[in-house]
């Protein structure tokens, strides 16, 4: 078997191999690129009335625990998974254990959103980590290296008949 026939094979099961696993990661990159466009994925980031803080952590613990929306409940920093201050904006973003966010504004912390945030759970899927360490290595990256291999058999198959070409010009020149 020459070695193109071996290249072209391996290229098409290859493919087939990593369908699913590269359609998830497609999908779920187009998504995050929209991520700041859609705030179906992430919620819009608000302003605050002035960029440099005049709050201190407990402020926005107490925000969190006394805003009134169905979704926020929280007693303590064991419910929140993720603090974003953003001086320059003047606002802290609050992503709580159960994925929704509280924007609060960072003058007088007073709650500006709530929202429900998509964006980790889609980035979680994109890497693979959404079911566990094992499907990320033995799934996710695999199919990544087949991916890198089908880029470049498929740049060998796309620049194979150019190089075949000039081969067998310089033959036909070198004929008397």
């Amino acid at each position: 078997m020459s070695g193109n026939v071996l290249n072209r094979k391996l290229h098409y099961w290859g493919s087939a191999l990593i369908a699913i696993p590269l359609l998830v990661v497609i999908a779920s990159g187009i998504v995050l690129q929209l991520k700041k466009d859609w705030s179906w994925v992430q919620p819009v980031e608000h302003r605050g009335r002035e960029k440099a803080p005049h709050i201190e952590l407990t402020d926005i613990l107490t925000a969190l625990k006394t805003h009134q929306h169905p979704e926020v409940k929280v007693t303590g920093w064991e419910d929140v998974k993720r603090l974003d201050v953003r001086p320059d904006r003047g606002v802290a973003k609050a992503t709580l254990m159960n994925d929704w966010e509280v924007q609060i504004d960072t003058t007088d912390g007073r709650v500006m959103q709530v929202a429900y945030r998509r964006s980790d759970w889609l980035e979680a899927l994109h890497d693979g980590s959404i079911i566990n360490d094992t499907y990320k290595m033995w799934v996710v990256f695999p199919s990544a290296m087949v991916l890198l291999f089908l880029w470049g058999s498929g740049m060998w198959m796309w620049l194979w008949p150019f190089l075949n070409k000039r081969r067998v010009r310089a033959r036909k020149a070198a004929k008397p």
